[in-house]
């Protein structure tokens, strides 16, 4: 149940998916997370695409656990971009944009941006952070294949994501 409302939650996270950080120096922070932590790069963004480059890295088999976007101005706190969470089915995405609409949440972004092809609700906690709620995260298998750019598929609704799946990413049966 919803702590304030009564209300039974129509969707349940499952893990803390993903963060997100803005950096200053992309390069460094990613030396950083792969030669001191030990993160794989699976996907880079170039400035062309989004300002300042961002980079994905994975520690298990999601696409992507920490990912940098570089170009944010030197301050004395760090900055945060988003933080995921990943729900079980693709009808909990659904269910979530119901869920958020009903309370009045403002949805910044739905659909499947590009890298890791996971469809999801983005929106905002009340001091302004920004979360995303998930599904279907690519997988990276142990042979360290990684989607090719050719085939993610953007998308800007959650219905237009389900219409227009990137190769090989199965819906599972389900009713919104």
């Amino acid at each position: 149940m919803s702590e304030t409302s009564g209300t039974p939650l129509q969707f349940q996270l499952r893990k803390l998916g993903h963060v997100v950080l803005n950096v200053t120096d992309l390069e460094a922070s990613v030396r950083f997370y792969t030669d001191v932590l030990g993160l794989q790069v699976s996907d880079r963004y170039p400035d062309s695409m989004v300002p300042g480059g961002m980079v994905f890295m994975r520690c298990n088999a999601d696409h992507h656990g920490v990912a940098l976007v570089g170009g944010a101005k030197k301050s004395d706190r760090t900055s945060l971009n988003h933080f995921a969470f990943e729900v079980a089915t693709l009808d909990e995405v659904f269910r979530t944009r119901t869920w958020l609409r009903k309370h009045g949440v403002p949805i910044v972004f739905e659909g499947r941006r590009r890298a890791g092809c996971q469809i999801a609700v983005e929106f905002q906690d009340p001091d302004g952070n920004n979360l995303e709620i998930y599904w279907g995260i690519d997988q990276i298998g142990t042979n360290g294949y990684v989607r090719p750019a050719s085939e993610w598929r953007q998308a800007r609704t959650l219905e237009d994501a389900v219409a227009n799946l990137p190769p090989g990413q199965r819906l599972p049966l389900f009713s919104t």
